[in-house]
């Protein structure tokens, strides 16, 4: 589903982000992104989406290579949350929100209508349908925001740091929802708990390459792995101090 060749990225010249980075995420995988900030995590989501080019290599997403011919239909197949709900959710109304990109997408109003009401079914929330955007809470907007990218019905969806400044009620929330998404799923986290919940696999990026890549419960227990690389275990796994 996703693939990197060999990729390396710098965004001034001599100072490398991305170096020589190769991996492949398989159709309906959910692969935690994780390293220390600055590692890299962010712009290897920039460059799925093509929001940044590669200075050498490749980056697929389901057979299409990235680049500007085809940006189009590699954004079809993505679905990106953000980690700031309020950069994502733009209209006056949820309703408008979820509506926007299937309007935009050719979409009939009867067909865009019925994709959003299912939407907010399958992720409990109908109660904000015709609530105004600015006045539900910071856990509710990440909800609504989720839904808005799944009426777009990707076969990816990326997020980025999911259940950053939510309290444990709404991070239980989405959680739940992440874990019953049927979809190919790539998560950025320092919520490494949640990574553990929620992913079978883990990328550890550290000084612009890849560190580690395999199952979230071998590399999330791996505690000199995780502090050479300025991270530290779950705070569930972490023995109490007496």
């Amino acid at each position: 589903m996703i693939e990197f060749r060999h990729v390396s990225f710098a965004y001034e010249t001599g100072y490398p982000v991305l170096q020589d980075v190769s991996f492949t995420i398989q159709e309906h995988e959910s692969v935690g992104l994780i390293g220390a900030n600055g590692a890299g995590k962010s712009t290897v989501m920039k460059l799925i989406l093509g929001l940044l080019f590669p200075s050498e290599g490749e980056v697929y997403v389901h057979g299409i290579r990235v680049s500007k011919a085809t940006l189009a239909d590699v954004r079809k197949m993505c679905g990106f949350v953000l980690q700031n709900s309020d950069s994502q959710m733009f209209m006056p109304t949820v309703k408008e929100d979820l509506l926007f990109g299937p309007l935009n997408y050719g979409m009939s109003r009867k067909e865009a209508e019925e994709k959003a009401d299912a939407v907010l079914e399958q992720l409990q929330i109908t109660a904000l349908k015709e609530r105004y955007n600015h006045r539900i809470s910071g856990g509710e907007k990440r909800m609504a925001a989720i839904a808005s990218v799944l009426t777009m019905e990707p076969s990816v969806i990326l997020m980025d740091e999911p259940t950053s400044a939510l309290d444990p009620y709404n991070r239980r929330q989405i959680i739940q929802v992440i874990r019953s998404l049927s979809v190919t799923k790539v998560l950025t986290s320092h919520d490494l708990d949640m990574i553990l919940d929620t992913c079978q696999r883990v990328i550890l990026i550290g000084n612009g390459t890849v560190q580690a890549d395999g199952p979230a419960s071998a590399i999330l227990r791996d505690q000199k792995l995780l502090e050479a690389n300025r991270l530290e275990l779950p705070l569930s796994l972490q023995k109490p101090v007496l």
